[in-house]
């Protein structure tokens, strides 16, 4: 039998790979080979570390929970459009000089878009 942090792990990078959509508890604790009480304490502790989301949800006439991800993991993807990346400025671009990220228009409004379609949290920890 797998010890339960292993089991924790891969609860875990199971969650994070089901992304926006998420997953449910009962479909978590099948796929990892653990009993429902198992992945039912292993959701509860992912979730009061706040590595988790669980959200109650009716399924098939019986109340689970469908888990998601707090955090999702980093890609490429997710700054391939970034405007610093082809800026002209970006050699000289620093907090503490002119130009700056904290004063930069493109980048804000790249920010501001990116948070608006969902794929960037902005202030989240």
């Amino acid at each position: 039998m797998p010890k339960r942090n292993d089991l924790e792990h891969k609860a875990l990078q199971f969650v994070m790979n089901t992304g926006y959509t998420g997953v449910l508890q009962s479909d978590l604790w099948r796929n990892l080979g653990a009993s429902s009480r198992e992945g039912s304490r292993i959701s509860i502790k992912l979730e009061n570390r706040g590595l988790i989301r669980r959200e109650k949800e009716l399924c098939d006439g019986r109340w689970t929970y469908r888990l998601f991800p707090k955090r999702m993991p980093a890609s490429i993807d997710s700054i391939a459009d970034c405007p610093c990346l082809m800026c002209i400025d970006n050699p000289r671009c620093d907090p503490s000089s002119t130009p700056s990220p904290q004063h930069c228009e493109r980048l804000t409004e790249w920010l501001l878009l990116k948070s608006q379609d969902g794929t960037v949290t902005i202030g989240d920890s």
